[in-house]
This record gives C-alpha cells, sequence and structure tokens, in this order.
C-alpha cells in the first residue's frame, strides 16, 4: 500500500531518497528551505562534482574512519557502483579520474542535481522549496506528519531527515535537522569540522599565498609525534595557512587529537631518494657555481617558494654557490624531503566540506536508516554521525543511505 513521506531537505541524500520512495508507489513531498535544490551539490568538487569513486566495497570501508562499519549493509544494498550505473541510466554518463574518483562526463553538477530532481519529479515526488521545518509532529513515538514555519501541517506515515551537517551554511546546512532529532529523543554526537582548511604556526606559509604545489608528499603526525596519514597529491597555501586536496584529508587524521600540535613533513621532491636528490643539486650546483645560492635553485622550485627555502636553509643568499659546503647541502635536501608546517587550528567547521559528528549510529537502524526510538522517522546523509575522506566518499555515503531509506520509509 502507498505511504505518504516527507522528506526534510532536498540535498544529495534527500533527492535520492526521493527518487528511491517515489518509484516505490509512495506519495514523496520533499520539504527545501532553499529556492532550489541541491544548493550544496552544485558547488561539490569545484562545481565538477565528484559522485563517487570507483574503488572496491573493501576498500569503500575502509577510507570511511567515521563510522565506516555502520554503513556495510547499506553499501551492500547500494554502492558506488550502483550509483554510477544510476547516474548513467538518467543519461548522465561518467568518467573515472584519477584516485579512481568519479565524475559527469560534462563535469557539470548542475547535470547531476537536475537528473537528481528530474528522475524524483517523474516519478511523482513533489518539491515545496523556501519551505523551512519548523518540528517533526510525533505522537506515542512515532511520527505523524511535518509543521513548517508557517503553521502549515502535512501529514505523513514516514518521515525522512535529510537536511545534512553544519558546513557551509550559506547553502543551507544549518543545523536544523539536528534540533529536530534531539527534540525527539536522539542524541547529537559533537559536531566538529573534518575535511577542513589548516591555520599554521610557521609565517612564512602565508607569505606563499595563492602557490599551489603538486605531487608533493605529505606525513601526517599527531601531537604525540604519531605518524597518522601519508598521502601525495596536491597542496594550497593560503592568507591563513594550507589548503588542497591533500590538507583536507590529512585534516581528518588529525582531527582526533584536537589538530593543535599536529604537524605535517612536506616532501617537495617525492620521486627522489636523498641521495638522488642530493645528486640533482650537485649538478645545480655546477651548472650555477659562479652564481649566488639564492640564484640556483631555480631549476628545482617554482619561484616564489626559493626565498622561504633560502631562508630556512640558514646558508645566505649572496653565498656563491661554489663555497656550500657539504654539510649545508646535505642540510638543504633534509630540508626539500621534510618541510615542516605547524598546525595550530582548524578552520572554522563553516569552511569545511564536511561535517563530522551528527546523529548517533547506534540509534539508527544500519539495514534501514529508520529511528530506534521513533517510529517512521529515517535518516539520510550528512546529518548520521558518519564521515569520509575527499574523493567521492561523502556522496557515496548520501547517495547509499538515502537510497536505503527512501526504500524502507
Amino acid at each position: 500500500m502507498a505511504k505518504r513521506i516527507g522528506i526534510i531537505g532536498a540535498g544529495a541524500a534527500g533527492l535520492f531518497a526521493a527518487g528511491r520512495a517515489a518509484s516505490l508507489g509512495n506519495h514523496v513531498m520533499v520539504f527545501e528551505k532553499n529556492k532550489k535544490a541541491g544548493k550544496k551539490l552544485l558547488i561539490t568538487g569545484k562545481g565538477r562534482c565528484n559522485i563517487t569513486n570507483n574503488c572496491s566495497l573493501e576498500e569503500l570501508i575502509k577510507i570511511i574512519p567515521g563510522n565506516g562499519r555502520f554503513l556495510y549493509s547499506a553499501f551492500n544494498k547500494f554502492n558506488n557502483h550502483d550509483i554510477m550505473n544510476f547516474f548513467e541510466s538518467v543519461n548522465v554518463p561518467v568518467k573515472t579520474e584519477r584516485g579512481n574518483r568519479v565524475f559527469p562526463v560534462s563535469d557539470r553538477s548542475l547535470d547531476v542535481v537536475n537528473s537528481l530532481v528530474n528522475y524524483a519529479r517523474s516519478q511523482g515526488a513533489r518539491f515545496l522549496y523556501e519551505a523551512p521545518v519548523k518540528e517533526i509532529v510525533c505522537e506515542e513515538n512515532s511520527v505523524k506528519g511535518i509543521l513548517l514555519q508557517n503553521n502549515d501541517y502535512y501529514e505523513f506515515d514516514s518521515v525522512i531527515l535529510a537536511t545534512g551537517g553544519v558546513s557551509y551554511p550559506m547553502t543551507g546546512s544549518t543545523g536544523d535537522g539536528h534540533k529536530m532529532a534531539e527534540k525527539l529523543g536522539h542524541t547529537v554526537t559533537e559536531l566538529k569540522p573534518s575535511l577542513v582548511p589548516l591555520e599554521v604556526r610557521e609565517e612564512w606559509a602565508a607569505r606563499l599565498q595563492g602557490l599551489t604545489l603538486k605531487n608533493v608528499g605529505l606525513t601526517a603526525f599527531d601531537n604525540k609525534n604519531n605518524k597518522v596519514y601519508f598521502e601525495q597529491g596536491e597542496m594550497l597555501f593560503t592568507h591563513f595557512g594550507v589548503s588542497g586536496p591533500m590538507i583536507l584529508s590529512a585534516s581528518r587524521h588529525v582531527m582526533d587529537c584536537g589538530f593543535t600540535g599536529s604537524y605535517f613533513l612536506i616532501d617537495l621532491k617525492p620521486a627522489l631518494d636523498e641521495d638522488t636528490l642530493d645528486h640533482r643539486l650537485q649538478r645545480d650546483f655546477a651548472k650555477y657555481s659562479r652564481k649566488h645560492f639564492g640564484n640556483s635553485l631555480s631549476d628545482l622550485l617554482p619561484k616564489s617558494l626559493i626565498p622561504v627555502i633560502v631562508e630556512l636553509s640558514g646558508i645566505s643568499h649572496d653565498k656563491p654557490v661554489h663555497q656550500i659546503t657539504k654539510s649545508e647541502r646535505k642540510n638543504l635536501v633534509k630540508l626539500l624531503k621534510g618541510l615542516k608546517l605547524t598546525v595550530t587550528r582548524p578552520r572554522p567547521v563553516s569552511e569545511a566540506i564536511v561535517t563530522a559528528g551528527g546523529i548517533a549510529t547506534k540509534e539508527i537502524n544500519p539495514s534501514t536508516m529508520e529511528s530506534k526510538l521513533v517510529k517512521g522517522l529515517f535518516f539520510a546523509g550528512e546529518i548520521i554521525d558518519v564521515d569520509a575522506y575527499t574523493g567521492g566518499f561523502n556522496l557515496t555515503i548520501a547517495f547509499s543511505t538515502g537510497y536505503v531509506a527512501g526504500s524502507n520509509a
């Protein structure tokens, strides 16, 4: 028998839940406080929308540090490969890029949003925009309906709460759903920035604002000097510190120690071991033997980085290259293989890509996404206390939990 299902939030999880629930013959209405759907989805992947990751199911679970095992049942029902097949079926062909990241061939997040909205509508789902929800109405621990801020009331048999986290609040993710769930007795674990740019202690970092380093290595250490992460990739210097894909992923690894006191060692030449890099320096120094040290590194480093490396090396800018000692050269090699950045704090949660924390997973049935406390209440997406690294994994969580919630509501 067809059920009346209300969905709060027209983001990735809410849209997927709407399409799935409506495809099963249910009467679905989606409530969105913005003027249109998918506002945050439109800016993901720099507007290209990294919809999932083309890895194995085992890898998928491993790469989700925030309660990954909770998602095992959901991924068995609807996983990354199902997501790819879905978008192909709604005329959004996909492609796989470096790191198994999956994007629409068009490189347009708008195509992803439109396909989700159009699919849900084609199955009979209705959308109500500029419709902020005041509360989920329950009686005797069972969902009865949704009350809007303007006091309009809608009766439902089930409600799916898919309001997202608290990152990028300008897109509408302002924690409304957490408050609604708490009012119904649910526990909300501490909301923290997960994939987030970082502020650093080193003042020279700000002087490199705008510099992107590609194909560098990063080793992250916690505040007890334990190695917690390694990656090779891209990073960006900003006016406050560092950002970029590699930094965002590393931030999740140092989050548990509170960020402060953790540090990174940046390997500027990861393809070369110390001996090979030393030989490279000797060749460059021979080539520029009549120049000053500060003018001898242009073949090796980006122009804006050279003054910083010269300063940190302890070798005078004006020292003739032919006078540089073996000891100084060896120290320079160590600097190039381990440029230190000390984390002072993360940027605000509003600047995070993803929120860590949310509705406690112990209060949600992992097979259905239904609340264990309130009959007929379901959760999907970032509102749940699960989070992952960059690479399409967080959208995979949103689509998968949306599918499961939509299947069972």
